[in-house]
């Protein structure tokens, strides 16, 4: 595994996105779709944590993108920065996710909405 893997590896364990693999495994892939999208609707947030996963969502969908096309081509350079700078971006609310995270409602609602990019990563 070369350094950027293993630093890109170490930055989506920071987020949880491992972990929230796990959790989706042990409920099997069959059917997920349909039970995120349940599940999501039940979930109340507060209007602060509405406001950090609406621009987590935001993000997550460029990060989405730029990891599928990443797997495809590992080597495109401007991607490779893409990623880059949106790691960075993440760095600067680490903090805030891990407060809202203490809160098992806001770490459903995240796992659930972090299961499409476990499955491309």
């Amino acid at each position: 595994m070369d350094g950027y893997e293993s630093n890109r590896r170490d930055f989506l364990k920071k987020l949880g996105l491992i972990s929230g693999a796990a959790v989706l495994t042990s409920v099997g892939y069959t059917g997920v779709t349909e039970v995120i999208s349940q599940q999501k609707e039940q979930i109340k947030l507060t209007p602060e944590q509405q406001k950090f996963m609406a621009n987590y969502e935001r993000w997550l969908e460029e990060f989405h993108a730029m990891a599928k096309f990443q797997k495809n081509d590992p080597d495109h350079l401007d991607n490779n920065k893409k990623l880059v700078a949106l790691s960075d971006e993440a760095s600067k609310w680490q903090k805030e996710l891990i407060e809202h995270m203490k809160d098992e409602n806001f770490a459903r609602y995240y796992m659930i909405v972090t299961e499409r990019v476990t499955a491309t990563i």
